[in-house]
């Protein structure tokens, strides 16, 4: 069993180690879960190794000063994340409707972290302590480090560095920079002289501003101009390359933002000593009593691979936190920790995940990206494959052949996202064959997202033909090994380009291929991607022409409804969504019809269009699914 302790909480669990005080405090906004999922974990345990005192203070009370001071003044200063996801996607659906749930939260209980947390939690810190050394990090904050798209205010808000009061911003995944200042603090650098560190944004007068790099539009442009802050965002992402990466700059007022280029990301070999760290791999034991925290549950047992993702869509922010370049663990380490879950109390014999952003990456997507970079303004894979991608699936399958022979383990699974269109670039079929065969429990998750070119060229994503291709292979592989196995499609609605006669297109694809999403994801506004500078501004970055925007809920229920044509609750919806569309010939009794007329002869319609019969309700003898085996039944997606 695993009995490593957790860092401490409280004064009582700093005078068990008989600390007097402690070197730096970190404040998350999720609940205290130790495990390599969790970013909080990840940072405090590296500190930890590089010999500092830290205490953990897990969702303070941000209406008063108490929870924040249990330590009091930290020797060396305070980071701040909000957790592993930004607060008000934790807190907000895309409807702007508040959750009832927060599955970083223990017992799944909302309301324990405020809205902008990292803004508040510095804030308040600052007022307590003053002058004391704040950095700010995680996904909340390396998102909005620049001035962005509120979606949730529905206007531009200014770097979350001069909103927080903090002192530097750590952006990406933060290891390196974390101990670059850690250790620069501890040997007494002052905060405001930490100007020249990889992975970081700092402020500084304009007329103080260093010399070179690139300048985005102002904050005072981007707010008065729609069309400089498009600019502005494809600017950031261009620059956001570890190897050609220059430093970015960006006025507000009399201030100026300096992002440092982005931090190297870890070795193979840093990155097996990250995951190699003393983790309890679970929740805070101050948690039980609330039935734990139900975030912890779908990453247990799952073993993160790699990190980075060349594939680079639009809506994804992983680009621009991570970064685009693929690192990856070695097999020694992954089969280290497959062996360590066994030990894990709870292990059933199953490892849910051997992933990552992509789980199918475990190298650049090229060798000239080595020495140059990433290529500005490309992608790799969409709208088709770059001719210098190499795609090999050789080393990623032999440590899951080895995961599977590990005693105790019974399977192995992958559940975090593939890229389907990589797998087929790879001309060895043996890992394709062992995915079907092996690391699938009942049904495949892939992101095909839409089927019009025109909205996947937007979203940055191939064309429906690859998903049609690995979609035929797939099925083929699962008949040739006598399983019954489904495809789970992630499809998204009003995504930036996406018009009511491309939803009506989707339409007919969802019927084409026999499938039944019975949820579906509206486009989400996040800061940090391409797809919401567009979503804003109703222009493409990269060419500065107009793109059509879904943005009234009316719109974006049509665009929801019409793919969800069979539930009866949506038929009004679905008939005024196909007339405004022009397209009243998939209203009638032909096979290709989508609904049926109002009052319609429901015998009648039955006989002609048997896949529609559900909103009626009227159930086939074939249940959920086709006789090709096509999954017609729940459409799961992450919100």
């Amino acid at each position: 069993m695993i009995n490593n302790k957790f860092l401490p909480v409280s004064l009582k669990d700093m005078a068990e180690r008989e600390w007097d005080s402690v070197d730096f405090v970190y404040v998350s906004g999720d609940a205290y879960v130790d495990h390599p999922s969790f970013g909080p974990s990840i940072i405090t345990r590296v500190l930890e190794n590089e010999g500092f005192k830290v205490g953990f203070i897990s969702q303070p009370d941000w209406r008063s000063n108490t929870d924040f001071t249990v330590f009091g003044k930290p020797r060396l200063g305070f980071f701040i994340s909000s957790g592993n996801i930004d607060s008000m996607v934790a807190h907000y659906t895309v409807a702007k409707r508040k959750r009832n749930t927060d599955a970083y939260s223990p017992g799944g209980k909302a309301g324990l972290r405020p809205d902008r947390a990292v803004t508040v939690y510095s804030q308040k810190i600052r007022k307590i302590y003053g002058d004391v050394p704040i950095i700010i990090g995680g996904l909340e904050a390396s998102l909005r480090r620049f001035a962005h798209y509120d979606y949730w205010d529905d206007k531009i808000r200014p770097s979350i560095l001069f909103e927080s009061g903090a002192d530097l911003i750590s952006f990406g995944m933060g290891e390196k920079q974390t101990v670059e200042i850690a250790n620069r603090l501890r040997n007494s650098e002052d905060i405001s002289d930490l100007h020249d560190i990889k992975g970081t944004c700092y402020a500084v007068s304009v007329e103080n501003t260093p010399y070179g790099g690139v300048e985005c539009p102002s904050f005072e442009n981007v707010l008065s101009s729609k069309r400089e802050y498009a600019i502005s965002c494809r600017l950031q992402q261009d620059e956001q390359d570890h190897i050609r990466g220059k430093v970015l700059k960006q006025r507000h007022g009399k201030m100026m933002l300096v992002q440092n280029p982005p931090m190297e990301p870890l070795t193979t070999e840093e990155l097996d000593k990250i995951y190699d760290l003393p983790y309890t791999r679970t929740y805070h034991p101050m948690y039980k009593e609330a039935g734990g925290v139900p975030g912890l549950i779908e990453v247990e047992f799952s073993i993160t691979h790699n990190r980075g993702c060349f594939g680079g869509c639009n809506f994804c922010s992983i680009a621009f936190h991570q970064g685009r370049y693929v690192t990856s663990r070695s097999r020694e380490s992954i089969i280290k920790e497959g062996k360590l879950l066994t030990q894990v109390k709870g292990f059933k014999g199953y490892i849910h995940d051997v992933g990552g952003p992509t789980a199918n990456f475990r190298r650049p997507s090229c060798d000239i990206q080595e020495k140059a970079g990433l290529c500005k303004g490309k992608k790799c894979l969409a709208p088709t494959p770059c001719k210098n991608l190499i795609s090999t699936h050789e080393e990623y399958l032999n440590i899951l052949r080895e995961l599977r022979s590990i005693p105790k383990v019974k399977k192995v699974f992958i559940r975090s996202g593939i890229r389907y269109d990589y797998l087929l670039c790879d001309k060895n079929d043996a890992f394709f064959k062992e995915l079907v065969e092996h690391h699938i429990s009942g049904q495949l998750k892939v992101a095909p997202e839409h089927c019009s070119a025109a909205v996947l060229d937007k979203m940055g994503k191939p064309h429906i033909e690859a998903y049609k291709e690995f979609s035929k292979r797939y099925f083929k592989y699962t008949k040739s090994i006598g399983k019954e196995q489904y495809l789970v499609p992630y499809l998204m609605s009003s995504h930036p380009g996406a018009t009511l006669k491309n939803a009506v297109e989707l339409a007919e694809f969802i019927k084409s291929e026999h499938l039944h999403p019975e949820q579906v994801q509206d486009f989400y506004p996040t800061p940090g991607t391409i797809a919401t500078a567009m979503y804003y501004t109703e222009l493409d970055p990269y060419t500065l022409e107009s793109v059509y925007v879904a943005k009234s809920p009316h719109d974006k229920a049509m665009q929801r409804a019409i793919m969800q044509y069979f539930n009866p609750k949506n038929y009004d919806l679905v008939i005024e969504a196909l007339k405004r569309a022009g397209r009243t010939d998939l209203i009638g009794y032909g096979e290709k019809c989508l609904i049926a007329p109002k009052g319609a002869d429901i015998a009648k319609f039955g006989k002609n269009n048997s896949s529609s019969k559900q909103q009626y309700g009227v159930k086939t003898s074939k249940g959920r699914y086709n006789k090709n085996g096509k999954q017609k039944g729940l459409q799961k997606r992450k919100k």
